[in-house]
């Protein structure tokens, strides 16, 4: 799943990105509103986190933009705003669900997880699939062939990043910035280490080969050899 938390307190920012990582999730962050609110009408994100009171452009007016744009990717908004009005107002702008700070990280995640229930009726959000290989979004569960793959939570993400980019030429500088979530050397072999065990879950033993490598150029997750 893929999420852009809109925050502003930089140290707020990192533990929530380092929370939802470790918990499978995919993470942009952008800290100022303006940017955020062009990063989510730019992006097909499956929730946006926004923090309420923000730089430039507020959580509100962020989300009352995206409602006339007829955007409707799920919002919880977080707030240290925490009266009874404080809520109802963020809910009318058009947010899902309203959580107070201070908040325990375990709540939030609980949160997350019922705001993609609730829209799991729509399978283009929580299942990805190309050929015989199906990622359920919601579940993280990759079967193939009917057969359950078991993957770490960084190889979920790196094939995710995969099924939404289907056919399209992937190089290793865009993994390491999208699923690493950080600008690093292109040339450390942890792109290869990778692939390479992604590759031989969801492909030893399957026919046809869906992961390969393009010569000097990247990576392209396809049907075709």
């Amino acid at each position: 799943m893929h999420i852009l938390l809109i925050e502003d307190d930089l140290n707020a920012a990192a533990y929530l990105i380092k929370g939802l990582v470790e918990n499978g999730y995919l993470v942009d962050h952008a800290s100022d509103g303006e940017t955020g609110l062009q990063q989510a009408l730019n992006t097909d994100y499956d929730i946006l986190v926004v923090d309420r009171m923000l730089p430039e452009r507020d959580g509100l007016s962020i989300i009352r933009c995206l409602r006339a744009s007829h955007n409707n990717t799920a919002v919880l908004i977080l707030s240290a705003l925490g009266e009874v009005d404080d809520r109802v107002e963020g809910l009318r702008a058009g947010g899902d669900d309203y959580l107070v700070k201070p908040y325990a990280f375990s709540e939030l995640l609980a949160r997350l997880e019922a705001l993609l229930r609730r829209g799991s009726a729509e399978k283009s959000l929580s299942r990805l699939s190309l050929a015989d290989l199906e990622l359920d979004l919601l579940e993280h569960r990759v079967t193939r062939a009917g057969r359950v793959i078991r993957l770490q939570p960084r190889e979920l993400r790196l094939l995710e990043y995969f099924m939404r980019h289907a056919g399209q030429l992937i190089t290793r500088t865009m993994l390491l910035e999208q699923v690493w979530g950080f600008h690093f050397d292109p040339q450390t072999n942890v792109i290869d280490t990778q692939i390479s065990r992604l590759r031989a879950k969801i492909d030893k033993g399957f026919t046809p080969a869906l992961l390969h490598t393009v010569r000097g150029a990247g990576y392209r997750l396809d049907e075709s050899a």
